[in-house]
């Protein structure tokens, strides 16, 4: 997991941190969630959703989902 994240980080437009939380996202983690799992506050939890969103021009999570679902296809692929 962690060779697949590096690769990712490097060829992608998120930082090493964002992808964590994407990943998070991804597997239906809420901001509480995701703060607590990486020792964060919930509000940067939801800052980084929000750049994920804006870096990634996406509307919602759900979409954060798919698009973390293609990444993982298209390096396995």
């Amino acid at each position: 997991m962690a060779a697949l994240l590096r690769q990712l980080v490097a060829a992608g437009p998120l930082t090493r941190r964002e992808w964590e939380v994407a990943e998070l996202v991804a597997k239906g983690s809420t901001n509480r969630e995701i703060a607590a799992r990486l020792c964060l506050s919930e509000r940067t939890a939801q800052n980084h959703v929000q750049h994920i969103l804006t870096k990634l021009d996406l509307a919602n999570r759900s979409q954060v989902t798919a698009w973390v679902a293609r990444q993982d296809v298209s390096t396995r692929g």
